[in-house]
């Protein structure tokens, strides 16, 4: 049985929010798991434009001046995404978070996009797991020597709610693990918006696209799956075949996030923010109004655990009326299955049992 902390939304003129922030790290025993002079990645989700459901920059910064009195060098960073967005290559990526108010001078350390340029600096790791053998993770995360994992906790649409496991597996992947998560096949063409500009040919690195008629085509059984094409055709012409069942999606995301933890399985803490949570994944460039209330932070070493007492505590509220949740719900009842009827959400829990991430046996320990 593992141990989570809760540090509820109750402040005092003497004990704010801040303060319960560090309380939580300390109580994970992060003076012991950090050593002097480690590069500490500080894992976390910049927020798309027009979102506003991401962490506040200060809940960040608290994390950053904790580990920089451990005498550690934090950074935050995060990947670049599959989908074409704000945060599709680096540069994109790093002028979204410091719009969002991520900037040094905000949190207190520097950025790093884990990935490289365009999210295809990855580190092949093995794994031993059910549906996957190895894993593609971000380089700079994987040479980080400790990780602070740092999750705005919601809902989400393929594996029923998004939190630490979700930001580990998904959040650590570069370009081309994304798409091995959520796809089975290669990326697709879109002829009404393909001008055969052969940009996406240049970039190819297995020469598996040709232009035919004045349109660009993908050779499914040449095609490595590694998404380059998505990111640097200039039309949005080639597009992602999301055709994972979400079943095999959150096994995946498991077995990816067993990979980012190769090597940090006893260096890296997990902090999930009950804050705002939203009923879709914070990539939308909108944030729909909360389901619940806001309940606190979670913490823990156990990455299942913390999301086992998480989904509990989310369910353990009243929905919130006028929300994507459209029947009120009482304490108890699924908000993830209200959501998403289709998705069973307790399987990449108990697929992170089974691969030895953790447990979902928990003990509870409000601070």
């Amino acid at each position: 049985m593992s141990t989570v902390y809760l540090a509820t939304m109750r402040t005092t003129p003497k004990r704010s929010l801040l303060n319960k922030i560090e309380s939580l790290l300390k109580r994970t025993g992060i003076n012991t798991i950090l050593q002097r002079n480690e590069l500490v990645a500080i894992k976390l989700h910049f927020g798309e434009q027009g979102n506003t459901a991401y962490l506040r920059p200060l809940f960040l910064r608290t994390i950053a001046e904790t580990v920089k009195t451990l005498g550690c060098k934090p950074f935050l960073t995060d990947t670049n995404t599959l989908y074409v967005g704000s945060r599709s290559d680096a540069v994109m990526h790093l002028h979204t978070a410091i719009q969002n108010g991520f900037g040094f001078s905000a949190v207190g350390c520097p950025l790093v996009i884990a990935g490289g340029l365009r999210g295809k600096n990855g580190v092949r790791i093995p794994i031993d797991g059910e549906v996957l053998k190895e894993a593609i993770i971000a380089k700079e995360i994987v040479e980080a020597d400790s990780l602070i994992v740092v999750s705005h906790f919601k809902a989400h649409e393929l594996s029923g709610f998004g939190g630490a496991l979700k930001n580990l597996g998904m959040g650590c992947a570069t370009r081309e693990g994304k798409l091995v998560q959520h796809s089975t096949v290669a990326p697709k063409v879109n002829p009404k918006t393909c001008r055969g500009c052969e940009t996406c040919l240049a970039y190819c690195p297995a020469a598996a696209i040709s232009v035919q008629d004045t349109t660009a085509v993908i050779r499914q059984d040449v095609c490595l799956g590694c998404g380059e094409c998505i990111a640097v055709c200039p039309y949005k012409a080639i597009e992602i075949q999301w055709n994972e069942s979400p079943d095999l999606f959150q096994k995946k995301m498991v077995e990816y996030a067993l990979g980012a933890l190769k090597g940090k399985e006893t260096k890296s803490v997990f902090l999930n923010f009950l804050l705002q949570v939203s009923p879709a994944c914070d990539c939308y460039p909108n944030s729909d109004a909360p389901i619940v209330r806001d309940i606190g932070i979670t913490a823990s070493t156990d990455p299942v655990a913390v999301d086992a007492a998480s989904c509990d505590l989310v369910n353990g509220e009243e929905s919130i009326p006028n929300t994507a949740i459209k029947k009120m719900l009482r304490k108890g009842e699924d908000k993830w299955r209200a959501l998403y009827p289709a998705i069973d959400w307790q399987i990449q829990l108990g697929h992170g049992e089974k691969m030895g991430l953790g447990t979902r046996e928990y003990t509870l320990v409000r601070i």
